[in-house]
């Protein structure tokens, strides 16, 4: 198969043929029908987030199902299904309490700079990225890193489910667990930040938003449910949101991985406010908070893939947006090859973009 090979950090990913093993015990072979660009591909390529190299990056998306191992039962051939970096083994602590997205259990994560499924034709080993590797014509998954979705669920619009849109909704609906009525502020309109828009509004927030430089993004994020929108360049943006809330707000989400936006989104709360960090802060960077404004009770936490339950989450994800009340049509901006990814990752580092997915060929 093709799939795209990152080599060396903050060089471009090269195609070349890879070769994957069959499956084993309970894992199931896909083919790949279209894989999301992702923020987060783009920190590993630039040397932000270490990882053992040469590796096959991707991690959202869906497609259908070719081939089963020995004891899997969740599905069959010819199965539609989103992929999902949260995989989870369903017995560890973890998963018995509650919070499968934090599972550790190394019998169903394949850790990186020892995985044997995947290679080059010299059959030199190649490293998996997340468990899932999408940059490719086929995944080899373990049956809990997927979910059956209905198959008159458009593929492409399914595979932004399988990351961005948990993400965002679930850092909204299960993390901060945002109530009808309070107020929301999302710092960063890219993909993730729109599912956290688009979240919000689901969850009936009484007030969202939206903060973000690109005119383009603020309309769209008006669209997915921005009740007020926000850009930075108009003056000091934790004030403008102070202005627009009498003091400040119940929830604020930093969506874009930044100290700056990290330390303005705590800046912003009212007292008794909840910082939530969803974007992914460069590995090693600290943000500075004032002492003094956790006396008013406010507080930070982070939010691992929007904290999500993902066979549960995602299927009511498709029945949103089968009901109209999640948007996701208007969300790619690009529909790539696999030979152009490359122009796609320059274009979200350019801030172009809101979502760019490879589509592979049938």
């Amino acid at each position: 198969m093709k799939a795209a090979v990152l080599h060396e950090v903050n060089k471009p990913l090269v195609i070349e043929d890879v070769s994957l093993q069959k499956p084993g015990p309970r894992e199931v072979l896909i083919r790949t029908t279209v894989a999301g660009l992702c923020h987060s591909d783009l920190h590993f390529m630039e040397g932000l987030y270490p990882h053992p190299l040469p590796a096959v990056l991707g991690h959202e998306s869906a497609g259908v199902v070719e081939q089963v191992g020995s004891e899997v039962t969740y599905v069959k051939p010819g199965d539609h299904v989103v992929t999902c970096l949260s995989v989870f083994c369903g017995t560890c602590d973890n998963c018995s309490t509650g919070r499968p997205v934090l599972c550790t259990d190394t019998t169903v994560k394949m850790l990186p700079g020892v995985s044997n499924r995947l290679s080059w034709a010299r059959s030199e080993k190649l490293n998996q990225f997340l468990n899932l590797s999408s940059f490719a014509e086929q995944m080899l998954v373990h049956e809990n890193a997927i979910v059956k979705i209905r198959k008159d669920m458009p593929l492409e619009l399914a595979a932004l489910i399988g990351c961005g849109v948990v993400t965002g909704y679930g850092a909204v609906v299960n993390t901060a667990k945002v109530a009808p009525g309070e107020t929301v502020v999302v710092i960063g309109c890219g993909g993730v930040g729109m599912a956290a828009i688009n979240g919000a509004q689901i969850a009936g927030a009484g007030r969202v938003i939206a903060v973000d430089t690109n005119p383009a993004k603020l309309q769209l994020a008006t669209k997915l449910g921005a009740t007020d929108i926000v850009d930075p360049r108009n003056g000091d943006v934790v004030q403008q949101v102070r202005d627009l809330t009498n003091g400040g707000v119940h929830h604020s989400f930093e969506v874009l991985g930044r100290k700056e936006t990290a330390e303005q989104a705590f800046a912003m709360l009212a007292p008794g406010g909840t910082t939530t960090i969803v974007g992914m802060i460069p590995f090693g960077q600290k943000i500075e908070l004032h002492g003094f404004d956790f006396l008013r009770e406010r507080k930070i936490q982070g939010s691992s893939m929007g904290s999500n339950h993902f066979r549960v989450d995602m299927p009511r994800l498709v029945e949103f947006y089968m009901r109209g009340k999640l948007h996701l049509d208007d969300w790619i901006s690009a529909r790539l090859k696999l030979p152009e990814i490359n122009e796609g990752f320059a274009a979200m580092k350019a801030g172009k973009t809101v979502r760019s997915v490879i589509v592979f060929d049938a």
